[in-house]
């Protein structure tokens, strides 16, 4: 628990870094040009992604955060789609 909360709120976590740069319309390439440490949620989320994709299991979430790193979604169409889906009953 206490590492979700560092990675969501910790000043220095790589991964929320690597999220507010997306967010501020880089792109992975040029958040990851000078990294000298592994963002670990870069590949997880590509994992995830083919997992998913492969089990045939709707992750949105996931679909959205691997169209923001690896196809240049930007942020605010992610939130967009993300927050426009129709409701539905989700188990």
């Amino acid at each position: 628990m206490g590492d979700l909360v560092l990675t969501c709120m910790g000043g220095l976590s790589r991964n929320r870094m690597v999220g507010q740069k997306l967010g501020q319309g880089l792109t992975l390439e040029e958040i990851t040009r000078d990294m000298r440490q592994v963002a670990e949620g870069v590949r997880t989320a590509r994992s995830a992604y083919l997992l998913a994709k492969r089990e045939e299991v709707e992750m949105p979430i996931t679909a959205t955060v691997y169209r923001m790193l690896y196809e240049g979604l930007p942020a605010r169409d992610a939130v967009t789609a993300l927050m426009s889906r129709s409701l539905k009953r989700e188990l």
